[in-house]
């Protein structure tokens, strides 16, 4: 549009121009001797217009021919900038398809060929990432000291190799070395959390509970991490400093939580064992009674059945209270069990603890209820409820179907010599060691020397041929070793005495 503009303007511009010229009819004499020359005024004015075009068409020649070495360079730099962008566009494309070997390549080249501080940085932190995800660590090194390098003194170029330095560290746990990287960005006001977010990851990975607490503490106020996540870290690191601290630490931690935080299961129920540890029972039954009001957490009720006998009835008021609401919480009632066994309210905890059963199978109940038969002297239903409790814990005990005798180990010559010395000669009257489980007492003391055994005739007893063509059976192992014929064993030799 505006070249027609443009157009129409110089064409009335022509038309303007001819009128005037038309009703001039003046000459123009130019005397340069020995010349004389004489023009019409229109002549004249359109050679001056063309000669003033000329002229500045040819300076405007002489200015390109003067500025083409300038031209030339731009030309190559532009030329190598679009050849940098498109190795460093195809790099991170082949990063992001996961062809890091291929992406290593391409953003190596880049890196020993441009001329850009910025781009050689960029190209060795990618290659560097290329190189970290195909595990080749010395090499990943290696890049990153030549981007740290080529960043010279630029303070932004240097902060960006060491984060993303200290990220590489902390995924392969190096944590130390990431910390020492990442501590001189530190800047609580600054509006660049990733730093911040990735001191916070190497804090975890080395345990550091205060500045994890701290710096989670941050990111949550200016929403830098998902607020699930967030309140996750603060939970174990508060768990993790209850368990720890001393008496005033937990107090001026407790101090510092809000109040969906104090309710929080897992932070009661440590903040309540904390309490306890440093001897404060009503502080801690405070703590559980709030955070159950909220909801009636498994971990929070045993805990809360905890107590000494002095404190169970409180605590079983309490508790009961809870239970007009909830009458089929087995949690609950499993509490009310164990806290009526507090109290010495046998019958009334036996009534709660099978309610619970009925509800739900849970070792803890069962582990109760067979003490408690125990105790009341039926030892029958707790041995029960003990091998209930067993099978609800994945205790898969095989059963057992018969016990045979140990054998005698009195004619080991190992035994023998084990026995020469001070007490030598001295009768043996505790039961020899087996290699299995029972033995068989014949009436005398090991060692002792035996009466003879009379002769087996037809006139003498029956037991005491069945003792005479037998004596080996006082003493069996406990199963049978695999691939030994046990018609040949002691066993399958008296079942061939007997049938003689």
């Amino acid at each position: 549009m505006r070249t027609w503009f443009w157009t129409l303007i110089l064409l009335v511009a022509a038309v303007a121009l001819a009128l005037v010229l038309r009703d001039h009819g003046g000459n123009v004499l130019i005397i340069a001797q020995p010349w004389r020359i004489e023009l019409s005024l229109t002549l004249a004015a359109v050679l001056l217009l063309v000669g003033f075009v000329v002229l500045h068409w040819l300076l405007d020649c002489i200015g390109w021919l003067g500025g083409s070495p300038g031209r030339f360079r731009a030309w190559r730099g532009r030329r190598s900038q679009t050849r940098d962008i498109e190795l460093l566009e195809g790099g991170w494309i082949n990063i992001l398809e996961g062809r890091y070997a291929q992406a290593e390549k391409d953003l190596s080249n880049l890196l020993s060929r441009t001329r850009s501080a910025d781009r050689k940085v960029l190209a060795g932190l990618s290659a560097a990432r290329a190189l970290h995800l195909l595990g080749e660590y010395k090499r990943r090194d290696q890049v990153l000291r030549l981007a740290q390098e080529g960043a010279g003194q630029d303070t932004r170029l240097r902060q960006a190799v060491d984060t993303v330095t200290a990220e590489m560290y902390l995924d392969q746990g190096r944590a130390d070395e990431a910390l020492a990287l990442l501590k001189p960005l530190q800047d609580a006001s600054s509006r660049y959390f990733h730093s911040t977010r990735l001191l916070l990851r190497a804090h975890r990975q080395l345990g550091h509970d205060e500045q994890v607490y701290a710096l989670t503490r941050v990111l949550l106020r200016r929403s830098a991490i998902d607020s699930a996540q967030g309140h996750g870290f603060i939970r174990d690191a508060v768990v993790k400093r209850f368990a720890q601290g001393d008496e005033g630490a937990v107090k001026h931690l407790w101090a510092d939580l809000n109040a969906d935080e104090r309710l929080d299961p897992a932070i009661a129920l440590a903040a309540a064992d904390a309490q306890s540890r440093f001897g404060h029972a009503v502080e801690s039954a405070r703590i559980l009674e709030a955070a159950l009001g909220r909801s009636l957490d498994d971990a929070l009720l045993r805990a809360y059945a905890r107590c000494k006998p002095e404190q169970a009835a409180h605590r079983l008021a309490r508790a009961e209270v809870w239970l007009k609401s909830n009458p089929d919480h087995p949690g609950l009632l499993a509490a009310l069990g164990q806290l009526c066994l507090g109290a010495q309210l046998w019958g009334q905890g036996e009534h709660y603890l099978e309610r619970s059963l009925v509800l739900r199978a849970d070792t803890h109940v069962h582990a109760l209820l067979g003490t408690l038969d125990d105790a009341l002297g039926r030892p029958d239903l707790a041995l029960e409820h003990w091998r209930k409790a067993s099978l609800e814990a994945g205790v898969v005990v095989p059963e057992v179907g018969r016990l045979l005798p140990a054998a005698d180990t009195r004619g080991d010559p190992r035994i023998d010599e084990a026995r020469q010395g001070p007490l030598a000669g001295v009768p043996e009257t505790r039961m020899p060691e087996a290699a299995s489980a029972v033995y068989v007492d014949d009436g005398g003391p090991l060692g002792a020397p035996q009466p003879a055994s009379p002769p087996a005739g037809p006139d003498a007893p029956t037991d005491t041929r069945a003792a005479a063509a037998s004596p080996a059976e006082d003493y069996f192992d406990t199963a049978p070793i695999p691939g030994v014929d046990m018609s040949q064993t002691s066993d399958g030799g008296s079942r061939s005495l007997r049938k003689r």
